[in-house]
């Protein structure tokens, strides 16, 4: 996605695993990593498998993130997220409806 740093997309259930509804995406940003700010049609459901990260608003309202946290992000609704180690990567699963993966 333009305007992400240090950030890489596991694809690792989708509809071409025979997944009927849902896919299943790893993402780990770098130390410094971060996604722009963007929206999407479609809810998105998170959960941080390791490390220290923020959900932000456009607002720069910031929701903490850390291992074992869950996230919803809502349809429309702009979010950014970024993570909070300079040593250490973050690392969270998104899931979302599968045409979208």
């Amino acid at each position: 996605m333009e305007g992400a740093h240090r950030v890489w997309k596991q694809t690792v259930i989708s509809a071409a695993d025979g997944s009927p509804r849902f896919a299943f995406r790893v993402f780990t940003l770098g130390p410094g990593g971060h996604t722009p700010h963007h929206c999407h049609p479609f809810e998105h459901l998170n959960y941080v498998i390791a490390g220290r990260g923020w959900l932000v608003a456009p607002s720069g309202r910031r929701q903490s993130l850390r291992k074992h946290d869950f996230a919803l992000v809502k349809p429309g609704e702009k979010h950014q997220y970024r993570n909070a180690s300079r040593t250490r990567p973050f690392v969270m699963i998104c899931a979302v409806p599968k045409k979208y993966a």
